[in-house]
């Protein structure tokens, strides 16, 4: 996990801090699993005072480690940013990283996880309500599959166990932030060994570029 550098204040000979016109740097904590579509945001945006630093994205299937993951990164990198935002939902953690911002005074993406703000919350409620049994994919998910999902359950060791996770499941619901025939062949391929129909819905980048934008617009 590379450390993330502010760059955007130069300390001068006696110590002064020489202050420039460009933005307050703003860091991002975010789940690993973001971390593309974040670099992607801050190009096409010119959000270059965004830093990222990012936690390993395997903490999907472990969501109880999360809150203080945060918890040790934010109180790391405080003193060297005012501004932290975090790029995580609930994400299964039950209320727990809220507990954690709140203490730190830290707001994170609105949303129960991934799916919701990718996708919208009316949309995602509404397919939901369509489909209790669904499984949804992003491209991270797509992209990694074997890792996070059969091998991150065990499932390459104990495929007994797929009726055990999967039984419930009638679908598949791809939630694409880019327009990629390789990704879109991917998600195919996860539904196919999960044994579930597909669908495939394009949404963008959804309430994450509309997260990370309020917090650029709040520290301008």
């Amino acid at each position: 996990m590379a450390d993330a550098v502010p760059t955007d204040q130069r300390a001068q000979p006696d110590g002064a801090v020489d202050s420039t016109d460009a933005p307050a740097p703003i860091l991002v904590i975010a789940c690993g699993a973001l971390s593309h579509e974040i670099q992607q945001l801050k190009a096409m945006n010119g959000w270059g005072h965004i830093k990222i630093q990012c936690l390993d994205a395997g903490l999907h299937n472990r969501p109880q480690q999360i809150p203080g993951e945060l918890r040790e990164q934010i109180q790391r990198y405080r003193p060297q940013y005012d501004n932290i935002f975090v790029a995580y939902a609930d994400c299964g953690t039950g209320g727990a990283i809220d507990a954690v911002l709140e203490e730190e005074g830290i707001e994170r993406l609105a949303g129960a996880h991934c799916y919701s703000f990718y996708a919208g919350e009316a949309q995602f409620n509404q397919m939901a309500d369509e489909c209790a049994g669904t499984f949804y994919l992003t491209d991270f998910l797509a992209q990694h599959f074997e890792r996070l999902v059969i091998r991150g359950l065990k499932l390459d060791l104990h495929p007994e166990l797929h009726q055990d996770y999967f039984g419930n499941y009638e679908r598949v619901v791809y939630l694409s932030q880019r327009r990629d025939e390789q990704i879109l062949a991917a998600a195919r391929n996860a539904a196919e060994r999960l044994g579930l129909e597909f669908q495939h819905r394009h949404c963008g980048y959804g309430d994450l570029e509309k997260g990370l934008r309020s917090q650029v617009i709040a520290y301008a």
